[in-house]
């Protein structure tokens, strides 16, 4: 055991560590260099399993009783059990312990496990719908259709056919769960699989009903109406409980998830709960200010243009951007843009009246630009 490094040193604690520092330490070595995040590393998987093995001498009393009166010394001949002086069988009960996972549970044969013969809850089923702007605005109904599968009426959602029942799987015992024992690097471990004869039900349909062939469901095209409220954004989806898939075993049907596709809109753009759009002002009402009409989502609107607009100005409307999902009552903001549209073609007075006020400005006359030359 001379090679071996004193375990203390491993886990990169002291002598007088208490369990909650022990756990702490070996938490983040064991994420650290876990073969899965390792793929073929050979030292990560050499340094996991050091760890591995310094914790579990460590965080049992005994173990570590004898560790520290009698070093790596206490384990050699089998002193610790298992190949090499050190036995992985109550791994999973430790990863179990650390990182509350089953996962881990099912890897070295201990920890809590699912019952997969229990009831289970159906898988959900995704969809979509697309709605207009407007339609987000104010709420709207929309009528959508799915395959849903109901219990076959025939042989009472058993799968079997009329006048038989299903019989208990001879593989598993009716437990829905086999468990398989290799040889691996940390030693013998027992894995836990969903029995492959009855995948996992704990059951096994011989003669299968003629309605279902076996499956106990009927699939069938069904209309259903999706509420979809004020105020929903793009790809947010909408949940309808237990219109999913059926459960198993008793277990209550998955959800529908309806998607929600907004069309853009030519007028409005929008960002959260707030709108944007721009709205184009003639030269004289940006010089001289003057009302114009405004669209928003709640129809037009009025709004006067203060005297020396600049193009580009940003107003806000307040209150008047989209409905909140909580309260349709409280609303974001409506923004818009004041774009000045330049006149490009002029008549002669019209010239004449930007060349005098020009000059009354600057005091100079601007040229008028004829046929490319400036006269």
């Amino acid at each position: 055991m001379a090679d071996k490094r004193d375990y203390y040193e491993v886990l990169g604690v002291s002598k007088d560590a208490d369990d909650a520092a022990l756990k702490k330490a070996y938490r983040q070595l064991a994420k650290k260099y876990h073969p899965d995040t390792n793929p073929g590393d050979a030292e990560a998987e050499a340094k996991f399993k050091e760890a591995s093995e310094a914790y579990a001498i460590l965080s049992d009393a005994d173990k570590r009783r004898q560790y520290d009166q009698f070093g790596h010394a206490a384990f050699e001949n089998g002193g610790a059990g298992g190949a090499g002086g050190f036995d992985f069988t109550n791994m999973g009960d430790i990863f179990g312990d650390i990182f509350g996972s089953d996962i881990f549970g099912d890897l070295f044969g201990g920890g809590r496990r699912r019952n997969s013969n229990g009831p289970m809850r159906g898988a959900d089923i995704r969809t979509s719908v697309r709605i207009t702007f407007a339609e987000s605005v104010t709420g709207t109904t929309k009528k959508i259709d799915v395959t849903l599968k109901d219990p076959c009426d025939k042989c009472g959602a058993t799968g079997a056919k009329p006048g038989t029942q299903p019989e208990t799987c001879s593989k598993c015992g009716g437990k829905g769960q086999v468990v398989y024992t290799q040889q691996s690097l940390f030693g013998m471990v027992r894995n836990v699989q969903a029995c492959p004869d009855c995948h996992g039900t704990g059951k096994i349909v011989k003669e299968k009903c003629p309605d279902c062939y076996g499956t106990g469901y009927i699939s069938s095209k069904k209309t259903i109406e999706v509420t979809i409220p004020a105020g929903i954004d793009d790809g947010q989806s909408i949940r309808i409980q237990y219109k999913g898939e059926p459960g198993t075993n008793g277990g209550p049907r998955g959800d529908l998830l309806v998607s929600v596709a907004i069309s853009s809109d030519p007028n409005f753009q929008r960002d959260g709960y707030n709108i944007f759009s721009d709205v184009r002002i003639d030269y004289p009402t940006a010089v001289l200010g003057g009302e114009v009409k405004v669209k928003t989502v709640d129809g037009e609107v009025l709004y006067e243009v203060k005297p020396g607009t600049p193009s580009g100005t940003r107003v806000r409307l307040k209150g008047k951007g989209m409905p909140t999902l909580r309260n349709k009552e409280v609303r974001g903001d409506h923004y818009i843009t004041l774009v000045v549209d330049i006149p490009t073609k002029l008549n002669a007075a019209q010239k004449e009246a930007l060349q005098a006020y020009s000059k009354a400005l600057t005091g100079e006359e601007k040229p008028v630009k004829k046929k490319g030359l400036f006269k």
